[in-house]
């Protein structure tokens, strides 16, 4: 079963920042499921990195920048980020962001 599915017991989050957790969801060396919650006020610092990212907002409020635009996103949005491409967030509000990665992200294992 552990090769297929990951059941709500077997997750295990992990400390970003202060307010900021990630927790990895599924992955394979092809693509990665990975979530984080994000406390009122927290930034998740610009960055880039060589995947390429989707994410889906699933709770909250962001400000969500990429490639120096910002756009205000509530839950049942998402974006796209293409590889290399400047981008982080702002949580207005509690929330929680479902991101997927291809390749997998190993500096997050």
């Amino acid at each position: 079963m552990a090769d297929h599915y990951t059941l709500p017991h077997d997750i295990t989050w992990t400390e970003v920042a202060t307010g900021n957790r990630r927790a990895v969801l599924s992955h394979r060396p092809e693509m990665m499921l990975v979530a984080f919650s994000f406390d009122p006020g927290t930034i998740g610092a610009l960055h880039s990195h060589p995947h390429t990212q989707v994410s889906y907002v699933a709770e909250g409020a962001f400000d969500v920048t990429v490639d120096g635009v910002t756009t205000r996103l509530d839950a049942g949005s998402s974006f796209i980020v293409a590889p290399n491409l400047v981008h982080g967030v702002v949580a207005l509000e509690k929330g929680l962001l479902i991101d997927t990665f291809t390749p997998r992200r190993d500096d997050f294992l």
